[in-house]
């Protein structure tokens, strides 16, 4: 089976493969200071809630945007699972171009998102491409022409990020959760500051999504992936399709592309 790991800035998410696929999906909390032992254990302990084992995996691909976690990561994986992961990064094939400068500025996340997005939602014969809004701990937009190439994007502070800033500098204002209100005029500071953030996001994921589009020269559908991505998508027409497996079919078909690569230590 193909372990499949995304490290996230908040979150990491592990899926596990037989064939296409998704046997389970776990979802944990990244730390910049595992050990390698520590990853081991968390694996383990996590596949054992749906019955399954380390043993069981025979190859493994990875994409990480915190540093520090990518050796510890690694090692376990080596040292328990006895696989050499794949390492989502230059050099290995995602047929699609790059076209930012430069190329290698570009996140792991966000080029595997692309790849499973223009692979689910592209068409390249009718001319249609992909915009990917992934809402995580930042909140990224990132294009695919039709060909595909990936044409590059924007990144905006995520709705947490935002909500964090406004309560650590207003002292006066209480943390709230994030949900969307029953209506945008608040009626009292709970409502208001609800209504602010999560229709304010709203707003400016449309915005955004708008002013892609017209700078594009062909049709576009938008994907909506990460956590706040069903409660958005629930109250605007930006978003043509939610699909919170983008980053593990990503994975898995970036290590199809390379599956010459050595699998086993």
């Amino acid at each position: 089976m193909l372990l499949a790991v995304d490290i996230g800035n908040t979150h990491t998410c592990v899926g596990l493969f037989e064939g296409d696929h998704l046997r389970c999906e776990l979802r944990l909390t990244t730390h910049r200071n595992w050990t390698r032992d520590e990853v081991a254990a968390t694996l383990v302990q996590a596949l054992q809630l749906r019955d399954l084992a380390l043993s069981v995996v025979d190859a493994a691909v990875l994409a990480c945007v915190v540093p520090p976690a990518l050796k510890p990561f690694c090692e376990a994986i080596e040292s328990y699972a006895e696989v050499v992961p794949l390492v989502v990064g230059p050099g290995v094939k995602t047929g699609m171009p790059i076209r930012y400068e430069p190329a290698t500025d570009v996140g792991a996340d966000r080029i595997v998102s692309a790849v499973a997005a223009h692979a689910g939602h592209g068409d390249r014969e009718a001319g249609r491409g992909v915009v990917v809004v992934d809402f995580g701990t930042a909140t990224t937009f990132d294009v695919v022409s039709p060909t595909p190439e990936y044409l590059g994007g924007a990144i905006a502070p995520g709705i947490g990020i935002s909500a964090d800033a406004l309560f650590s500098r207003a002292a006066r204002l209480p943390r709230v959760a994030l949900k969307l209100p029953d209506q945008v005029v608040g009626k009292n500071t709970i409502e208001s500051l609800q209504s602010g953030l999560m229709f304010g996001y709203v707003s400016l994921v449309e915005g955004m999504v708008q002013r892609l589009k017209r700078d594009l020269a062909w049709p576009t559908t938008v994907i909506g992936t990460g956590g706040l991505a069903t409660t958005i998508a629930a109250v605007t027409n930006a978003i043509d399709v939610v699909d919170e497996r983008l980053m593990l079919d990503g994975l898995r078909l970036i290590f199809d592309r390379n599956a010459a690569s050595p699998r086993h230590t």
